[in-house]
């Protein structure tokens, strides 16, 4: 029997992606753990292995196709023994095992005409289908059903009960596809809406965005040329909007003095120990400034234990590492790299580490467990001699810290003006993790290690 090959979820936030290059062609044989692929994601480019045994039928997406949805069949293998030939001729003719118990639902035997409540039959129809659902995709009751993380949680937004869809995904796990088809085709209840109490106004429409053909008649044809969005954009935008208008922000901005910690850094980078390279001599670590402000964001989490949190309905999640994500820009958008349990490391590690994941990340090769997840981040513009700005928070986390540039400032010291070199920062927060006090305290004690420097080194 053939086995069909689909386009995998490689990452939570994936609906579609690129299928770069085959590293396999017709005919090859492949063994579970091969790589046969290069997808590219909305966030990098990931090798795609094998996880069945057999021979290379048919690659039914060339190499170079852009925007192949997620559970697409891409290539079709024949099993030990059987005919390539005939696996490509029959292969994807049955990838989708849920039709199967759609064809026994009564909904199918009878004609609406015949009903005098066309409600009735449609809901003794549901019934059947959602019981049917387990069994076709091979659980009995009580047994787990294999989810992605976003499948569940579109299921449990829309009131739906992930056990009673058919996973049509690697090995019948249920991916966002087979929620939205439930949900559309009625063959999983979701939760009933609210009604309005009686006498209460009509909601008013949703607001929509304007539709391209809207927005490209504002101006004179041939003054523009047509970009079209890659997945980056696509889901940098999807996430943008979906933190903004579900997030309640509040912001914080404190002003540090980094005279002490440029000075530190000037000596730790001086009494650096070099060694022999391709091109010489080179010193085994430069810190940055931007280092420093990882450490100091981190130790900062660990000293205020309750900002270190995330949202959810059911509960807080108090994280108990500080894993920093750096914002890096890279072309077409923009990727988080996280420095795992920051607080832990030394300055010269998080400088090494954070060096080896902007370089990754700027040629797309990071691992989806180095960009994903997290317990805060930083957004350092001061580069560009940005002055002060706020940062958007990037779930799943309760706050983003915005780094504006370090810039020589009129400051007063007892009484008398001097010169100090001041850097603003902004902490964007969810207000629904950490509340205004909560959030001014984690703040403050950035500002105290900022300003006191030596306190990240013991």
């Amino acid at each position: 029997m053939p086995i069909n090959i689909t386009m995998p979820a490689l990452s939570p936030t994936m609906e579609e992606g690129n299928l770069s290059k085959w590293l396999v062609k017709e005919g090859d044989k492949v063994s579970p753990g091969d790589v046969i692929a290069e997808i590219e994601t909305d966030k990098a480019t990931m090798e795609v292995e094998a996880v069945d045994e057999g021979t290379v039928a048919k690659l039914v997406v060339p190499a170079g196709t852009e925007g192949v949805k997620v559970n697409a069949l891409i290539a079709v293998l024949a099993a030990e023994g059987e005919d390539a030939g005939a696996a490509a001729k029959s292969g994807g003719a049955t990838p989708a095992k849920a039709e199967a118990p759609k064809a026994d639902a009564p909904k199918a035997e009878a004609p609406k005409a015949e009903a005098p409540n066309a409600e009735a039959p449609k809901a003794e129809a549901e019934a059947p289908k959602a019981q049917a659902a387990p069994a076709a995709n091979g659980n009995a009751a009580g047994d787990r059903t294999f989810a992605s993380p976003l499948a569940r949680r579109i299921a449990k937004d829309a009131g739906v009960d992930v056990s009673a869809v058919t996973g049509t995904g690697p090995h019948g796990r249920v991916v966002k596809a087979d929620v939205d088809a439930a949900i559309a085709g009625g063959g999983a209840k979701a939760a009933p809406a609210a009604k309005a109490p009686a006498g209460a106004p009509a909601s008013a429409p949703a607001v929509k965005a304007m539709s391209d053909e809207q927005v490209l008649k504002l101006f004179e044809e041939g003054s523009y040329e047509l970009v079209p969005q890659d997945n980056m954009r696509k889901t940098i935008a999807r996430r943008l909007v979906e933190a903004k208008t579900t997030i309640p922000h509040f912001y914080l901005t404190l002003d540090c003095e980094l005279d002490a910690l440029l000075a530190l850094r000037t000596q730790l980078n001086a009494a650096a120990p070099v060694k022999k390279t391709d091109k010489g001599e080179a010193p085994v670590y430069k810190l940055s400034v931007n280092d420093m402000v990882i450490k100091a964001m981190a130790m900062a989490l660990k000293a205020v234990p309750d900002a270190n949190a995330s949202w959810t309905e059911s509960a807080m999640v108090k994280h108990k590492h500080a894993d920093v994500g750096v914002a890096v820009s890279i072309p077409g958008g923009l990727i988080t790299p996280i420095i795992r349990h920051a607080d832990e490391k030394t300055l010269s590690v998080i400088s090494n580490e954070m060096k080896d994941l902007a370089s990754r990340a700027r040629s797309r090769k990071l691992k989806p467990e180095e960009y994903q997840g997290g317990t805060t981040a930083v957004s350092n513009l001061g580069m560009f001699g940005i002055k002060d700005f706020a940062a958007v928070i990037n779930p799943p986390h309760a706050t983003i810290l915005a780094v504006g540039a370090g810039e020589e400032r009129a400051v007063v010291r007892n009484g008398e003006i001097r010169i100090a070199t001041v850097m603003s920062v902004t902490l964007s927060t969810d207000h629904r993790a950490v509340d205004g006090a909560l959030g001014a305290e984690l703040l403050v004690a950035f500002k105290k290690l900022i300003e006191n420097p030596m306190g990240m080194l013991v």
